[in-house]
């Protein structure tokens, strides 16, 4: 499934990364602790967060994330923003809570990894 099947179907605000959709998104993790995502994210995986700073863009890249979905309707920071643009790492905003948006990412069939 793409970035850009799952923005459509769940109807996510692309905030960075427009151009990059067409990524393939091999599972999903949720996790608002960084080393925990840095130790057990798989690569190509969704992350979905709370966190806003600049640090989440660091490891999305350290760990070749398919892309970054920030949860309960909160906005990255500008500094954020750029360099999410710099590194090329869509950031997705929703009004979800994480439960209910892990749940409906489950039941378009990504899992956990």
């Amino acid at each position: 499934m793409t970035l850009r099947e799952i923005v459509e179907k769940l109807q996510l605000t692309v905030t960075t990364g427009a151009g990059l959709l067409d990524r393939e998104v091999k599972g999903g993790y949720v996790s608002d602790l960084m080393s925990d995502v840095m130790a057990n994210a798989g690569e190509g995986a969704l992350w979905v967060t709370l966190q806003i700073h600049q640090n989440i863009v660091a490891v999305a890249v350290m760990k070749s994330l398919a892309g970054i979905v920030l949860i309960n309707g909160r906005v990255p920071e500008p500094e954020t923003v750029q360099k999410a643009e710099a590194e090329g790492i869509p950031i997705l905003v929703t009004d979800m809570p994480a439960f209910e948006l892990a749940g409906r990412l489950f039941a378009l069939g990504v899992s956990g990894g």
